[in-house]
């Protein structure tokens, strides 16, 4: 019997291309400038939207449909350029500009919208609740690793950091070009440090209450996109009716 881990309402889900060309990682950078200037608005927007919604989930403990389908496009558009760019290195095909989600295009995020959120917890969970949380992308994605150089006596020094997901993309992206393969040990682990990073990010604006687990699900299918382990034998001895499929994230 296949047991699952339990699901996480944020879903993140991926597709590994069949083949990746070994040299358009060096060139990435430029291909996305169009994406990097419309998402520094849109993040814009992001933080005035969830400050907006802060103050009415405390006032009505819900979160206006209009302004959450806003934040969950501009996450989802977010992985989009992460999945083909430095955050993934996992397809070739350009990314589209659009906040909805695109069902042939190899990189999905879905939130379920939340019909009544804590008054309480949106007050604290932002901030004190995902510390911990906050710990751990720091490593990922935030620099965890110093290199420091001191000049002779002297006040003057210079620094550098470099994150974990940087390290393990970089060692991908020479594995890459130099032998036209994505090591899949690498893919599944840095699906599994981007799915971890996004759900603490929806959490933090206020998406959910569930609290994000601490659990590295690697891979492009998101546990809940897999349907659920089947129930116990039901009294009679004949086995439960199993539940039905999650429906993947689309």
């Amino acid at each position: 019997m296949t047991e699952y881990p339990a699901s996480y309402p944020v879903r993140v889900d991926a597709s590994p291309a069949s083949s990746t060309s070994r040299g358009l990682w060096l060139i990435k950078w430029l291909l996305l400038i169009p994406h990097y200037v419309v998402l520094f608005f849109l993040y814009v927007a992001f933080v005035v939207v969830s400050v907006i919604a802060f103050f009415a989930i405390l006032i009505t403990g819900r979160y206006p449909r209009g302004l959450f389908d806003f934040n969950v496009g501009v996450l989802r558009w977010s992985w989009r350029v992460h999945y083909y760019g430095y955050g993934a290195l996992g397809t070739d095909r350009y990314p589209p500009f659009t906040l909805a989600d695109v069902p042939d295009y190899p990189a999905h995020l879905d939130v379920p919208y939340p019909e009544r959120l804590s008054r309480g917890l949106v007050v604290v969970k932002w901030w004190l609740l995902a510390i911990p949380h906050y710990l751990i992308v720091s490593i990922f994605v935030g620099g965890g690793i110093w290199l420091v150089t001191r000049a002779g006596n002297s006040d003057s020094s210079w620094g550098a950091s470099v994150s974990l997901l940087s390290l393990l993309l970089c060692i991908a992206a020479i594995v890459l070009l130099f032998t036209g393969r994505y090591p899949k040990p690498l893919y599944d682990f840095i699906l599994g440090m981007d799915r971890w990073v996004l759900r603490v990010a929806a959490y933090a604006a206020l998406m959910t209450d569930r609290y994000p687990p601490f659990r590295l699900d690697q891979g492009g299918i998101d546990p809940g996109s897999v349907p659920a382990a089947p129930g116990p034998p039901s009294p009679s001895g004949m086995p439960a009716t199993p539940p039905a499929p999650a429906t993947p994230a689309r």
